[in-house]
């Protein structure tokens, strides 16, 4: 196992993993065959990074029984998912931040993230395990009074992809069966989500391969694999942690 973090320190952006309190850099490509540079840097000297540059992010909804059977819905037939824009992502510790003129409520919802390791398309689900590099923590912050503004269409694009409205990380950690892992969420000091993985009504590698059968993922992609029960408002100067064992704990505050 390894948990693998974009930073920058000493004036340069890297990547590399994370042993303790230890940094260690690398070079050339995070998914194909990096090599080790020797740099090492204190965690407490460098500036985390979102460990990843998505050229899309996806988010399902609705993958969850626990969620469905409060909600009153079915299982569907394929994943049902959205993009969040590019330009939404944020970073451990940076601030998620309320959209101007937005009044209404803006909602965490703590979710597991896949994180694709090479390119794919219309990949067997068998296959399916060796396209995901690793798992990253993901807040799939959304203003959902904006959602359905329009009686004809739901918003789902404007509502997730605001400024700041996607956060993830601060790693990626490779080597690690997501079967047995619990999503949790803690704003400010209370606990609001604690929920396990395997409740998921597509677990990652099916998610992988059917949507790869719809377009092609590419490396760095992330797809949140969707909450249960428990995501809720935020207030504003609340702090979210979206805590996963094994992962990480990602960790930001609501402005």
């Amino acid at each position: 196992m390894a948990l693998w973090l974009r930073f920058e320190a000493a004036g340069a952006e890297h990547f590399g993993t994370l042993d303790g309190d230890t940094v260690t850099a690398w070079r050339g490509d995070m998914f194909d065959q990096p090599q080790q540079t020797g740099q090492r840097f204190p965690l407490a000297d460098v500036r985390l990074l979102t460990p990843c540059r998505p050229g899309k992010m996806l988010g399902l909804w609705n993958n969850f029984r626990e969620r469905a059977a409060k909600e009153g819905l079915q299982r569907p037939a394929h994943p049902l998912y959205f993009l969040k824009a590019g330009t939404c992502f944020a970073a451990h510790g940076e601030t998620i931040r309320r959209p101007a003129g937005c009044t209404g409520m803006v909602v965490f919802e703590a979710e597991l993230g896949i994180v694709i390791g090479r390119r794919v398309s219309a990949i067997a689900p068998a296959a399916a395990p060796a396209a995901i590099f690793g798992y990253t923590c993901v807040n799939d912050v959304t203003a959902r009074d904006l959602m359905r503004l329009d009686p004809a269409f739901v918003h789902w694009t404007r509502a997730k992809s605001f400024d700041s409205f996607g956060p993830f990380g601060p790693v990626i950690a490779t080597g690690l069966d997501p079967a047995g892992l619990r999503v949790r969420a803690v704003v400010s000091g209370q606990e609001r989500q604690d929920y396990p993985v395997s409740d998921m009504f597509f677990q990652p590698a099916e998610i992988v391969s059917r949507i790869s059968h719809d377009m092609t993922l590419e490396p760095g992609d992330v797809i949140a694999c969707g909450t249960s029960v428990g995501a809720g408002e935020l207030r504003e100067g609340d702090t979210v942690e979206v805590a996963i064992d094994g992962v990480g704990r990602l960790v930001n505050r609501f402005a």
